[in-house]
């Protein structure tokens, strides 16, 4: 599995490597629907794993061969 992000780190909202995921918005309304990559809120301020990012990254993954054979 190639990894989009750094697996040891985690990544604030601030962070311009979230910006692949969505804006900011984006992100809020994920976490409201309860959708998206797992987080944690610590405070005010809202963070993301590196190893959990890429770990749901993978499940979005889509594979047209596959799709193909359904």
């Amino acid at each position: 599995m190639t990894e989009l992000f750094n697996s040891k780190r985690t990544y604030i909202l601030d962070d311009k490597e979230l910006d692949v995921l969505g804006s900011r918005e984006k992100l809020a309304q994920w976490r409201h629907r309860n959708f998206g990559p797992p987080w944690y809120k610590i405070g005010r301020k809202v963070a993301y794993n590196g190893a959990d990012l890429n770990q749901w990254l993978s499940y979005q993954r889509v594979d047209p061969s596959n799709e193909a054979a359904k």
